[in-house]
């Protein structure tokens, strides 16, 4: 909106030319998304005091994780929020990627929410049944991947990019719809699962989405794709912005999040992002990419696979407890170690990414 109303200005007002520029924009959703998340957080924690909003701890967890009983949740509503608000402020809405994108972290927030309001409202319920929660994410990344798909204006729609060479992709047809569909509730899943400790999952979206950022900045600005020899795709620089938004409100709430943590984001939060970074993906033609970025993520979801597997074949377990987080915790890691070295994976697992676009 004030996009729209601020370049429309530069007929007139030479300066508002500014905000013609897809990097200017960017920076400012990182700051708006930043402080709306930052500002709104402490009212929200009174909200969800009041309202009983609170976190439960597994008891079969690490037991210095029983302390953070009574911890406020849902605190993804102000990040998908603060998403949302700073995208309409600076983003560009006539395209059609935007729209996709906020359409993907409402509704991937909104299965969230559902499935955290039945944990809080319902005594000793595990939210919503894994085949409605399943379900549902699973018919939200069906709508999402047809519209991909459908859209006429992208020739490379069905197509997958393969990392590391500058010309080779595959064709999958009409089965780039299910493929999607798995990236999408994939990711979504993953960032959930990963969600264990202090401001470990919000860190790792927050290193993720910058490293999409550059990866979609690059993609969408023709003289630079050009000269990297990458797939150019004219109107998807614009989810630059998109990323920005992400960006500042992971830190906004990270500010709150981090150890010991004032408020969980619960499944709203994880859910929302993890979608919301599955559908860039999908748009940007950086599936595989996104493996590598959210390599983290993957080592959690696999952990978590990995140790059911085992039990129900042979009755043992590969990791003291699943997802791998916990693993390192029993081992004997602080909680913040944990979280900071897993950082420091991601903030490698990014630059690898990002220089698969030189390495071709």
């Amino acid at each position: 909106m004030l996009y729209s109303l601020f370049y429309w200005l530069h007929k007139w007002i030479s300066p508002f030319n500014v905000f013609r520029y897809i990097t200017f924009r960017s920076a400012l959703a990182a700051l708006t998304a930043a402080a709306i998340s930052y500002f709104a957080v402490p009212a929200f924690i009174k909200w969800a005091g009041r309202l009983g909003s609170t976190q439960s701890i597994r008891q079969d967890g690490p037991s210095r994780h029983l302390s953070k009983q009574g911890t406020p949740t849902m605190g993804g509503i102000v990040i998908a929020g603060a998403i949302l608000v700073s995208v309409l402020f600076w983003g560009d809405l006539e395209n059609g990627y935007i729209l996709i994108m906020m359409l993907a972290t409402a509704g991937f927030s909104a299965i969230g929410f559902f499935d955290d309001y039945l944990k809080i409202t319902k005594k000793n319920s595990k939210g919503l049944p894994a085949r409605y929660k399943f379900g549902l994410q699973i018919l939200l990344a069906l709508a999402l991947g047809i519209i991909v798909y459908a859209n006429p204006h992208d020739p490379y729609a069905d197509m997958l990019s393969i990392p590391f060479f500058k010309k080779w992709m595959l064709h999958f047809g009409v089965f780039y719809i299910p493929f999607s569909v798995l990236v999408m509730v994939g990711s979504s899943n993953a960032v959930n699962l990963t969600d264990g400790i202090d401001g470990l999952a919000i860190g790792l979206v927050a290193i993720a989405v910058l490293a999409n950022a550059v990866l979609i900045y690059i993609s969408g600005h023709k003289g630079l794709s050009e000269y990297l020899h990458v797939l150019h795709m004219p109107n998807v620089g614009e989810l630059t912005v998109y990323c920005g938004a992400i960006f500042g409100a992971s830190l906004g709430f990270l500010w709150y999040n981090s150890y010991p943590a004032d408020l969980f984001m619960g499944d709203v939060g994880s859910l929302g992002l993890g979608g919301s970074l599955g559908t860039l993906a999908i748009i940007s033609k950086q599936e595989i990419i996104l493996a590598v970025v959210g390599g983290i993520f993957v080592a959690e979801t696999l952990s978590v696979i990995l140790q059911v597997m085992s039990f129900k074949l042979t009755g043992k377990r590969i990791f003291r407890m699943a997802p791998i987080h916990h693993h390192f915790e029993l081992k004997g890691w602080a909680e913040p170690k944990v979280i900071v070295r897993f950082w420091i994976v991601g903030i490698i697992l990014a630059l690898m990414s990002l220089a698969t676009f030189k390495v071709r």
